[in-house]
């Protein structure tokens, strides 16, 4: 007899306890979406997106399985003993809850936008495992009590099924932009207007038409624009805040649509934004891209509706009652083990309706919410309880706040070590999901840097002109070298392709860097905590690095990836050839050494898209500034930081929206934000002057 690897007595307890297994994973899998649905928000660590994304996909397909299982259960079961049919009444009691678990947390929707595209497919799958789960109910009915409690959990799994698809449906890049259109106009009648022109021409009257424009300016729509904000309720932290990031969010939502903005929308913006400390601007922007992800990747929207928040009660209110009922029934004639798992499928489902309903509370749409409503005696009792059982209310957790970082010469050198293949593979695994990302919310000067220098320039450009504002969009160093009459000397390394100049002045950028600080690690450590002008240069130069090599998409089409594996070869085999050099701080200055006489272009002739001696040549003439320009080190700083500025600008403002709204699940980008603080500066080319902005035409007679 042929030995069986999986034994008789083993298959028959997996089938009997299969589906009792797949329903608390089932459950833990809704508990670990609900739980870790928002924190994605603000989080960029891997562990949480891996363990979230893991999750999403099982989820449905436990769920499915589960469903499966129980639907064969009746079949096999139907000629068995009296107890064995009593306990399949409770097991199918269990599939309304799996259909509650399909409907999924109200915290996560969508793990990425392709998901919203796809809700036409989810709605034929889920709609598929709903008509077994009412198959399950109607096999299984009879007159006891538990197929009566069935109906409350299966009210409440269609209403749960209903919202989910309604937020993918609402989500998807078509409806999303279908939302935003307005309402069809014809315009003036042609018709009519040729009809009284030609009455008035042979009535003997000459005829001509004039047309009226209405060119918005900035400066007296402030005022305007506050005084459609409700005066806030002060006891809500941040309250001012919330009220004109969510007015700003309705005006500037069709940004992530790549659709064109309202010329009167941006003027008010610009406006405001003018008029504002750079702390609470980029607050705005952050509570502002918290809507836009509720929009995109969560159900929260719901709550803005009467018809959503009724249907949250109701669902509540049937796990509740059947909880309440299914306590006090007679439980007897059941197995101990199944009725334990129904407790804890009910205690799991009020569980996770009630942190649903905590971190709706704790929320920027309730704050926002209780910031209209001033002096209530019910509102602040109401913000007092919130802030009890929640006392990071006031800090809430938007953004991540953090940049990634990657250092071209520090990723070559870690290569260029004589280590197995694996260890560098290894390396470069951990290097890919584990960057560093060091914080910018301690200290913004970061933000005060790039909100300064965009302010300068639309003064500079006199902001009236609208029209002139679409001018600096193109930016990406020009500016900043014109303006310093250094355009002779580095207008080369701006005037190629956009990744070969992010590659160019980060190399220069990390050279001048190494040698001004003198390699000295500890001294590195205090400038780090202070913020010098090399260091944000530094900061920004390693950040558009990481956008290039693990973010390309968020970048102007192009030959990035190709470029930086070039130079990295290039630099490799350098740092091979010098077996001398054994610390970062000689590598960069074994670079510095080489003469770059010879243009390196003329000595590859194209063969090879490297730019890394072209860079060393960057570097040298940034640090020939003081020597032959007689600048002093900050003013050579001040300049390679505002070039930098203008780099990241440029990339945020050719970025797609769905790009930027698809970081908003990783921890959100600094690209993003700064690519809506231009927009609300009115520094972007999604808007349009011109006819679009007449009042009507008026017929004149004489």
């Amino acid at each position: 007899m042929a030995h069986e690897f999986i034994s008789k007595g083993f298959r028959k307890f997996w089938n009997r306890s299969e589906i009792r297994v797949s329903v608390l994973v089932s459950l833990v899998l809704q508990i670990i979406l609900v739980v870790l649905g928002k924190r994605r928000k603000y989080s960029t660590k891997i562990w949480i997106r891996f363990i979230l994304w893991l999750s999403y996909l099982l989820a449905d397909w436990v769920a499915t399985l589960s469903i499966g299982v129980l639907s064969n259960l009746q079949g096999s079961e139907s000629d068995d003993d009296t107890s064995t049919s009593q306990n399949y009444t409770v097991t199918s009691f269990w599939a309304p809850f799996l259909l509650l678990h399909l409907g999924g947390p109200d915290t996560i929707t969508a793990y990425s936008l392709e998901d919203n595209e796809l809700w036409w497919r989810n709605f034929v799958t889920l709609g598929g495992q709903l008509g077994a789960v009412f198959y399950i109910f109607l096999n299984a009915w009879s007159n006891n009590i538990l197929n009566f409690l069935s109906i409350p959990i299966l009210i409440a799994g269609f209403i749960k099924f209903g919202e989910r698809i309604w937020a993918l449906r609402r989500a998807s890049s078509e409806c999303f932009r279908k939302s935003m259109f307005p309402s069809p106009e014809a315009g003036p009648s042609y018709s009519r207007h040729m009809d009284e022109y030609w009455s008035k021409r042979e009535e003997g009257f000459k005829v001509s038409f004039e047309t009226t424009f209405e060119v918005p300016t900035v400066g007296h729509t402030h005022h305007h624009h506050l005084r459609s904000v409700i005066r806030p309720n002060s006891i809500v932290p941040y309250a001012h805040n919330l009220q004109h990031a969510h007015k700003f969010f309705g005006m500037f939502k069709p940004l992530f649509a790549d659709l064109i903005l309202s010329i009167h929308d941006i003027v008010h913006s610009q406006s405001f934004f003018q008029e504002t400390s750079c702390d609470e601007v980029f607050r705005v922007i952050e509570i502002e891209l918290g809507f836009m992800y509720d929009v995109f990747y969560t159900k929260a929207l719901k709550f803005n509706s009467a018809l959503g928040c009724f249907s949250c009660f109701i669902t509540c209110a049937c796990v509740v009652s059947v909880s309440v009922v299914f306590f006090i029934t007679d439980k007897r004639h059941y197995y101990t083990v199944d009725i334990v798992i129904t407790y804890i499928l009910l205690a799991g489902a009020i569980l996770l309706e009630i942190y649903a309903l905590f971190l709706l509370l704790c929320s920027d749409w309730i704050m926002l919410l209780l910031s209209k409503h001033r002096n209530g005696v019910v509102v602040n009792r109401l913000y007092k309880a919130i802030s009890l059982i929640s006392p990071s209310t006031e800090q809430s957790k938007r953004w991540s706040n953090k940049v990634g970082q990657h250092n071209l010469i520090s990723f070559c050198l870690k290569k260029s070590t004589k280590r197995c293949w694996f260890l560098r593979y290894y390396d470069k695994l951990m290097f890919k999901y584990c960057y560093d990302r060091p914080s910018i919310a301690k200290n913004n000067k970061l933000k005060e840097l790039i909100f300064q220098q965009l302010l300068m320039k639309l003064k500079l450009q006199r902001n009236t002109d609208l029209s002139a504002c679409k001018e600096l969009c193109d930016q990406r160093g020009e500016w900043v070298l014109k303006n310093e009459k250094c355009d002779h000397i580095f207008g080369w390394s701006i005037r190629g392709e956009f990744d070969q100049s992010i590659l160019l002045w980060h190399i220069a950028t990390d050279l001048c860097y190494d040698e001004d600080s003198g390699g000295d690690e500890s001294s590195s450590g205090t400038s780090r905590r202070e913020y010098p002008p090399g260091e944000l240069s530094k900061l920004m130069s390693e950040y558009m690095m990481y956008i290039l090599d693990l973010r390309p998409f968020m970048l102007p089409n192009g030959i990035g990836q190709i470029r930086f594996q070039d130079t990295c070869s290039e630099a490799t085999e350098f740092f091979k050839e010098k077996r001398s050099i054994a610390d970062e701080g000689r590598a960069r200055r074994g670079l510095l050494r080489v003469s770059t006489t010879i243009a390196p272009s003329e000595v590859k002739r194209g063969r090879s898209s490297t730019v890394l001696f072209e860079a060393c040549r960057l570097a040298k003439d940034l640090q020939s500034l003081e020597r032959e320009e007689n600048w002093d080190r900050e003013k050579k700083w001040n300049l390679i930081n505002h070039v930098w500025v203008e780099i990241l600008c440029y990339a945020a403002s050719q970025c797609q929206g769905n790009h930027h709204a698809q970081q908003l699940r990783r921890g959100g980008e600094l690209l993003t934000h700064v690519w809506l603080l231009m927009a609300h500066l009115g520094i972007t080319k999604h808007f349009q002057i011109a006819d679009g902005h007449a009042r009507g035409v008026k017929m004149i007679f004489y």
